[in-house]
């Protein structure tokens, strides 16, 4: 046991463990944006596999992963911007607009990559990114390694939540956005549009969600296959209520995923536990559900989450 201890807890692992996280944390704010707005935005799961798909076909032709990232970023904001015609234009179900967001992306990521390269014996690749050391701060013993030098990419979904939290509690726009999530008729009484502020917190959300799925394709793997998502967005769904839509809270549950994930690959190549590899794959999934059912009983929605406005309606 010991021995298998020393294996786990290295500065590799939880190196490796900010890397698993760092997509986690990107689609989980995102999600985070939308609902603090009242919209539950189901289409995350298709509009990260979209975003894998558009950044890693720009990054393959283009020769630049951030283009790439660019690509994935506006085919987010796309599948954003649809989100919003259907739940907040035309005031239709979050629930079934997010099933249906989620399978138009999906079916798009496949028909356009089917479209682009075919069905090649060997699928293409890219260069990925490569871990960025800051100097000086990745000399720093055990911290360095871990912090200090990850991707580019882990840097940036690092400071998201800081800043995340800044824009919610500490600007007069996060006041807005808070306000129409928990009651939009105050906030249209008191000059805020609804519909402008849900849009602009869907087209983020989106962004945020495409940038996971270039992540994934560009930076963790170094291609795109059809299960590169592999459900990480509806845990990202989960990881919002885990968080009680707090910034910090969720993030720490996408560190909380990252260190089960992280850990089920390091007992799969351990062998120390000779069980199907499916029970190992299955473990960060069944502990986040069983995480969210304790702690969902005391987690308080936004208040006007799931529920469409309309202003002439009184």
């Amino acid at each position: 046991m010991d021995e298998f201890l020393a294996q786990i807890f290295q500065v590799g692992f939880f190196a490796a463990l900010i890397r698993i996280a760092t997509p986690l944390i990107l689609a989980t704010i995102g999600e985070l944006y939308a609902e603090r707005s009242g919209v539950l935005n189901l289409g995350i799961e298709g509009t990260m596999l979209l975003g894998a798909m558009a950044g890693f076909s720009v990054g393959y032709f283009s020769g630049s992963l951030w283009l790439g990232v660019a690509a994935a970023m506006l085919a987010g904001m796309v599948m954003g911007l649809i989100m919003g015609l259907t739940t907040v234009t035309l005031g239709l179900s979050q629930h079934v607009s997010g099933i249906g967001v989620t399978l138009l992306a999906t079916g798009l990521a496949f028909f356009f990559y089917r479209l682009i390269f075919g069905q090649p014996s060997v699928p293409p690749s890219v260069k990925p990114f490569q871990p960025v050391p800051l100097p000086l701060l990745s000399d720093i013993p055990v911290i360095g390694p871990v912090l200090f030098n990850q991707f580019a990419l882990s840097y940036l979904a690092l400071l998201l939540v800081p800043l995340t939290a800044f824009l919610l509690y500490r600007t007069p726009w996060g006041l807005a956005l808070r306000t129409v999530g928990e009651n939009p008729r105050a906030a249209d009484a008191g000059g805020v549009n609804v519909a402008t502020m849900r849009y602009q917190a869907l087209v983020i959300s989106g962004a945020l969600m495409g940038a996971a799925g270039a992540f994934l394709s560009m930076a963790q793997f170094n291609a795109f296959t059809f299960g590169v998502v592999s459900g990480r967005g509806w845990v990202c769904i989960a990881l919002v209520v885990f968080g009680m839509w707090s910034p910090w809270k969720s993030a720490l549950g996408a560190l909380l995923f990252g260190f089960i994930d992280a850990l089920q690959l390091r007992l799969q190549a351990g062998g120390a536990f000779h069980l199907p590899y499916q029970v190992f794959l299955m473990m960060p999934f069944v502990l986040t559900i069983v995480a969210m059912a304790m702690v969902s009983r005391n987690a308080r929605a936004p208040a006007a989450l799931l529920v469409p406005f309309r202003k002439e309606e009184r």
